[in-house]
């Protein structure tokens, strides 16, 4: 019994007797034999043309897929983006009611794949009544948060020039945008440190171990009085460390003044988002000339609570408790600078409830303790997060 079996791949042939029917017929007519030879030419020239026949069509996917991967998000030519966030609120602190329509629009332009052109602008308008009644009026703040070149040398170095938000603490750089923060009112010494400068930085990160990942930032600022571009005379960088495991990150800061009387200002900050709960806990503290404190904030998404679930994964709950100790700080100094001028403990409570991804609607409560007197801080409103691309897509 003779039988065809197609071995190995479509270009063998192979023509197998099975050994228990070896001795039945050992000879065959050569006639059959002829046919049986003929048969297997024509079985062969036929796999032998589907194979060629296979290999040009899969080197014409290969040479498809190779170009469908040239037009890949990888390769795809970056574009300008237009983003942001704009906000209104209502802030009565000590009973005084103040209307704060806020907008803060971000330009990105990206210049190949290594250059990037980075500005933040700041609007915000802050409305009273005044004390005599009558209709709402104010100022409009117009102010230039940063406006920077990077560039990314490599993996490990990226060199940022031009006006750029000072790498102190982890709100100034992370958390102030008014879509991100968990409570509108910004801790008490955020003043301290932060801001804006006018220089050069270099910052990156890198691991030092699959369960050690390292991030720094050095910057030289130098002193600057055009109107929008103010900056002082500084040094300094920040330098973290991030556990991937447990979700930890933790680092330090610190910022020389060279100018004036030289004084320094030091930091440190916790980030913990632990994997098992929809939670955010944050820290900071900070010292300086101006005066020292700390602050703690816990957020806390409700979607793992068993019941209205389709409103409690969109609901989240904050809470943060801070306190600033004032050194000897004038009144018209802590106006400039924005903090208080006596030792402050404050405690707030608040409510979001992301409407759809980037519109959210918040509320907070705070209570204020100090020797200037205690007063309730009541704060409403909505942000939203707006992106728009400025060109479109397409291959380099």
């Amino acid at each position: 019994m003779n039988y065809i079996e197609l071995g190995g791949g479509i270009t063998s042939v192979t023509l197998c007797c099975p050994a228990r029917y070896a001795t039945i017929n050992p000879t065959i007519a050569p006639e059959k034999l002829g046919t049986a030879l003929d048969f297997l030419r024509k079985i062969f020239r036929n796999w032998r043309s589907l194979a060629f026949t296979r290999s040009w069509a899969a080197l014409i996917l290969a040479l498809l897929a190779t170009v469908s991967a040239a037009q890949g998000p990888e390769n795809e030519r970056p574009i300008p983006i237009l983003t942001g966030s704009a906000g209104f609120f209502t802030n009565v602190n000590g009973g005084q009611a103040q209307l704060v329509p806020e907008m803060n629009p971000v330009i990105l332009l990206p210049l190949g794949d290594r250059w990037l052109i980075e500005s933040r602008g700041e609007f915000k308008g802050e409305f009273e009544r005044p004390e005599g009644g009558g209709p709402y009026g104010g100022k409009v703040e117009k102010e230039l948060d940063y406006l920077q070149v990077d560039f990314i040398a490599n993996p490990l170095v990226t060199v940022t020039a031009g006006r750029f938000l000072a790498p102190f603490g982890i709100y100034n750089e992370r958390l102030y945008p008014i879509w991100i923060r968990s409570l509108q009112q910004v801790p008490l010494i955020f003043p301290i440190g932060t801001g804006s400068s006018d220089g050069v930085m270099l910052r990156g990160g890198f691991p030092v171990s699959p369960k050690v990942n390292l991030n720094y930032a050095a910057y030289f600022s130098t002193l600057s009085t055009v109107n929008k571009f103010e900056s002082d005379r500084t040094a300094g960088g920040r330098f973290g460390f991030f556990l991937p495991g447990p979700r930890i990150e933790a680092g330090v800061s610190w910022q020389k003044l060279l100018q004036e009387d030289r004084t320094n200002a030091f930091g440190f900050h916790l980030a913990w988002q632990p994997a098992l709960l929809p939670l955010n806990l944050r820290s900071e503290y900070a010292r300086s000339n101006l005066g020292s404190g700390y602050w703690i904030e816990c957020a806390y998404r409700l979607s793992q609570l068993p019941f209205w679930s389709k409103a409690m994964r969109r609901t989240e709950v904050v809470a943060r408790a801070q306190q600033l100790f004032a050194e000897h700080i004038s009144e018209n100094e802590a106006e400039v600078y924005g903090l208080p001028d006596v030792n402050t403990r404050q405690g707030d409570f608040g409510l979001n409830y992301f409407l759809r991804d980037g519109l959210k609607a918040t509320a907070s409560y705070g209570r204020r303790f100090s020797s200037d007197g205690n007063s309730n801080i009541w704060t409403v409103g909505i942000a939203y997060r707006f992106v728009f691309p400025l060109g479109r897509l397409g291959a380099k």
